[in-house]
């Protein structure tokens, strides 16, 4: 056998028994859930922000940068939704490198899989209950959804997963917006494929069940860039590339036209200061088209307290250990100036 058992896990169900959320916080997310869904339904005129660090590697980082955000928040809920990016598991291309915080609670330390699951649910919590706002965070692991489906406002799926069945029936089964990526190809039929499959009921096996869905409304396209065989990037955010997707939605039956744009990845080429000229220009692009307008819902920024990146064990205080980011400056700012944006 390959497989090495090492240990049997506990179930959703007893991880969330025994760290539950709060009455109180259930409340907060059921108004953030309503606010966020009114936007990806056209009923609501906010901008979401899907802004954070590219993977919540430190409790203590993050939940600073959410109080900072949180009072910014403040200052713009009139125009925007800022939901923070809570991201606790961390896809690799090669499979090699820091995996996410469910993998390494301590990333210095070896993978302990119990305790990152523990680690998740109680940062997650803890955003909350200090700031009021609800996370988004990517789901890289199917099976690991109901770990935390009582807790997020917003989930991604990412480029390597979107052409995956088994996210494409898990979505179906969500009650919150899934922002559906494209892949790295930039193949756009692949997401809107993608997006018809999970806004639509499904039945499946889904840890150990026979489970029916009723489908997810919700799920949208999240433009990401793409990269050639080459390893060339091609940004998708332009004015161009926006129009062109909408007309491929007016051919689908989709429900809720709505598209995210991540304003780093491809789009930036990784070059994480290019995310403040993205995102201006896709407002830009916003103002100058009605239908553009109407259909592009938000964006995605990585952002940390200290800009750019380090190695694992450096231990610099928010700064990312995987990809670059805006510093909190830059991220205060930026926000501020999407706000002006009509």
């Amino acid at each position: 056998m390959g497989f090495d058992f090492i240990k049997k896990l506990p179930t959703p169900e007893e991880i969330r028994k025994e760290f539950s959320v709060p009455e109180h916080l259930a409340k907060i997310k059921e108004e953030r859930d309503k606010e966020i869904r009114a936007v990806i339904t056209g009923e609501s005129n906010k901008f979401l922000v899907i802004i954070g660090p590219c993977s919540a590697d430190n409790e203590e980082a993050v939940c600073d940068y959410i109080r900072r955000l949180a009072k910014v928040n403040e200052q713009v809920k009139d125009k925007l939704i800022l939901i923070p990016r809570i991201y606790t598991n961390k896809p690799r291309t090669t499979g090699e490198g820091y995996k996410g915080i469910v993998h390494q609670p301590d990333p210095e330390k070896k993978p302990d899989f119990l305790q990152g699951l523990i680690a998740m649910r109680k940062m997650h919590i803890r955003a909350i209950e200090e700031t009021g706002l609800t996370a988004a965070d990517e789901m890289l692991y199917p099976e690991n959804w109901r770990y935390l489906s009582d807790i997020l406002s917003y989930v991604a799926i990412g480029a390597r997963s979107v052409e995956d069945q088994q996210h494409r029936l898990t979505v179906s089964g969500f009650d919150v917006p899934a922002g559906m990526k494209n892949p790295t190809s930039g193949d756009l039929t692949v997401m809107l494929n993608s997006v018809y499959a999970a806004q639509h009921p499904h039945s499946f096996i889904y840890r150990g069940w026979e489970v029916q869905t009723d489908g997810n409304e919700l799920a949208h396209t999240v433009l990401r860039g793409s990269v050639n065989q080459y390893g060339r990037s091609f940004p998708n955010y332009h004015y161009e590339d926006l129009s062109r997707l909408l007309e491929m939605y007016d051919t689908m039956d989709l429900k809720n036209p709505a598209a995210v744009i991540d304003a780093n990845h491809n789009n930036s080429g990784k070059q994480f200061k290019q995310q403040i000229r993205i995102a201006k220009e896709v407002m830009h692009s916003r103002k100058l088209n009605s239908d553009i307008h109407k259909f592009v819902k938000g964006i995605m920024v990585e952002s940390y307290i200290e800009e750019g990146n380090q190695k694992i064990g450096e231990g610099v205080y928010g700064k990312s250990i995987t990809d670059a980011c805006l510093g909190w400056a830059d991220s205060e700012k930026l926000i501020y100036d999407i706000a002006e944006y009509d």
